[in-house]
């Protein structure tokens, strides 16, 4: 890795703390902060700024590092969901996905239903990359599947889409299912893309099979796995708890980004 790829892991490094930190001082600061608006507005404000400046610092289509196949880590630890256990994963699971769609609906021209094999039989991106964990972990392996712009692309993206919505079949309270969203900067990045393999075979169970989300330069809790669904919209105000992810609504900051 070159000088200057450093210097870019560590302003990329500082961002993230930064975003950490407004992160802990939601989860950390019991309810009576979470529930504060100004504290709400405040941090807010935090993270608006913080993807500000690491796009104008690394640019909106700055690559995440990407590494030679003697890095790709023995075992790719799994976070979140291991083995989903609603009805919907386990009657697609049974079956081998041979049922599954992914649906893409909402603004966009053409809506769309995929099998798991139109998606394998589009053109895939290969990449070898580092998933950081907001618990503190890393892990390095390959990965493969379309483009998301290539997807969104077919479906034709209307005007006032701002936002795409990754619809999940795992819950974590055995109540919400999980979701995650990005804004159109972040899903038309070439890195972003939707997973069929890891490390040259079909993404486990453990990592979210059959297909799941890869955002390259934003941290592990956004790369959303076991998708079912993806919807465009103009905002995220009445999605699940109105924040735009499923750890979002519970006080992690919405930008992620490494």
């Amino acid at each position: 890795m070159s000088d200057r790829d450093d210097r870019r892991l560590s302003r990329r490094m500082l961002l993230q703390r930064a975003a950490l930190g407004a992160a802990a001082v939601t989860l950390g600061g019991c309810d009576r902060l979470s529930q504060s608006e100004t504290m709400t507005r405040l941090l807010e404000s935090g993270q608006a700024l913080n993807m500000k400046t690491q796009r104008l610092l690394a640019g909106s289509d700055a690559l995440a590092p990407e590494y030679p196949a003697s890095m790709i880590s023995p075992v790719f630890r799994p976070n979140g969901s291991t083995n989903p256990q609603t009805g919907l994963y386990q009657r697609h699971l049974a079956s081998d996905f041979a049922d599954w769609r992914l649906d893409i609906d909402g603004l966009v021209a053409q809506p769309l239903s995929l099998s798991l094999t139109e998606l394998r039989s589009m053109p895939a991106r290969t990449q070898i990359t580092r998933h950081d964990c907001v618990e503190g972990w890393s892990v390095i392996g390959q990965w493969s599947g379309p483009v998301l712009e290539d997807v969104l692309q077919r479906a034709g993206v209307r005007p006032e889409a701002r936002y795409v919505v990754f619809h999940c079949m795992d819950q974590l309270n055995g109540r919400d299912f999980y979701y995650e969203s990005l804004d159109m900067v972040a899903a038309r990045h070439p890195q972003t893309i939707l997973a069929h393999s890891l490390n040259g075979e079909t993404v486990p169970v453990a990592n979210g099979a059959p297909l799941r989300l890869r955002v390259e330069r934003q941290l592990g809790y956004k790369m959303a796995k076991y998708l079912r669904g993806i919807t465009l919209v103009e905002h995220l105000d009445d999605i699940q708890g109105g924040r735009g992810g499923y750890w979002e609504d519970r006080g992690y900051t919405w930008y992620a980004g490494v």
